[in-house]
């Protein structure tokens, strides 16, 4: 099966005249009919939600079980606005996080999203504008919402696995169906 791809051609700067435009409209009509050999389900798909936590949720804890109860298995966030009232964030090769309460704007989350293990940072700050961030924690509780969109692909998996290059269990990304298997 044929895929389609377009890519940007840059043509010479020539005059447009009265003839020129419905040629380069045929031209463009059998440019995209040559890409309609593609059915729909062999495309790959990314998929947005939109979800909205409310006073008192735990903002980790909620969005994994988002993740976990909808089987995304290759998400990320795409974006956040919300409040917390207590935060809990660990800094890098910090063991212990730290926690503080009050009352803090989220200014940024982002990270990777699976059901084989999620990755979040998050940034917060203060009533004086003064910004702290790290990896998210759980008890990081929401003050008065927390409204984020997640995106998905459903063509990818992403694990976690310890591949020598750290401590830590790191981001692997497969395609979905592929056997993957470590080159050691």
């Amino acid at each position: 099966m044929a895929r389609c791809k377009l890519y940007p051609v840059n043509f010479p700067l020539i005059p447009m005249t009265n003839l020129h435009f419905p040629l380069l409209f045929l031209l463009t009509l059998f440019l995209f009919a040559g890409c309609s050999e593609l059915p729909e389900q062999d495309m790959p798909q990314t998929r947005s939600y939109a979800i909205r936590l409310k006073p008192g949720e735990d903002l980790k804890k909620s969005i994994q079980k988002f993740v976990d109860d909808n089987q995304i298995e290759a998400g990320w966030i795409a974006s956040c606005a919300g409040s917390l009232t207590d935060y809990h964030i660990r800094f890098a090769n910090v063991p212990e996080g730290s926690k503080a309460s009050g009352h803090f704007e989220i200014v940024s989350l982002s990270g990777t999203l699976s059901t084989n293990g999620s990755h979040i940072h998050v940034s917060v700050s203060d009533n004086t504008g003064k910004t702290i961030g790290g990896h998210l924690m759980d008890e990081c509780l929401v003050y008065t919402t927390a409204e984020i969109v997640i995106q998905s692909a459903s063509d990818l998996q992403f694990t976690r696995e310890n591949d020598g290059t750290t401590e830590w269990k790191e981001l692997q990304v497969k395609q979905k169906g592929e056997d993957v298997r470590d080159s050691d």
